[in-house]
């Protein structure tokens, strides 16, 4: 099971910091990361961090203010996420076995998803 916090409402410019935490099973050897869905809009994959190696892969409209994380020990993932923009609101998911390539993000046959945790950005 996956469970997110650290969701909530900010205005534009500000932080939010998103914590996924794994029980039941260890994320140790799976790529995690992260997705969001907006209103009206398709799900799409903001950030995921390999297994092995920790590269780091961001999707272009978070590039340079979201930053993704985990901790082995405590079998958690984060996205640190700054200067929030109101295009950033939407339902934030944590996946584990998420997969990055060519034609962007996905989720390998083996991955779940948490519940979802809303992130609102608004003046």
């Amino acid at each position: 099971q996956l469970v997110e916090s650290g969701g909530g409402s900010v205005q534009p410019g500000g932080s939010l910091r998103l914590s996924c935490t794994a029980s039941g099973f260890s994320l140790d050897n799976y790529a995690v990361g992260w997705f969001r869905q907006a209103p009206g809009k398709e799900r799409e994959g903001v950030s995921c961090i390999e297994a092995h190696g920790d590269m780091l892969n961001y999707g272009d409209s978070v590039k340079g203010r979201f930053t993704i994380s985990r901790d082995k020990a405590k079998n958690e993932v984060y996205l640190q996420m700054n200067r929030l923009k109101v295009e950033d609101t939407a339902v934030y998911y944590c996946v584990h076995d998420c997969v990055y390539g060519p034609w962007g993000f996905g989720v390998g046959s083996t991955g779940s998803w948490g519940q979802g945790i809303q992130v609102t950005v608004s003046s």
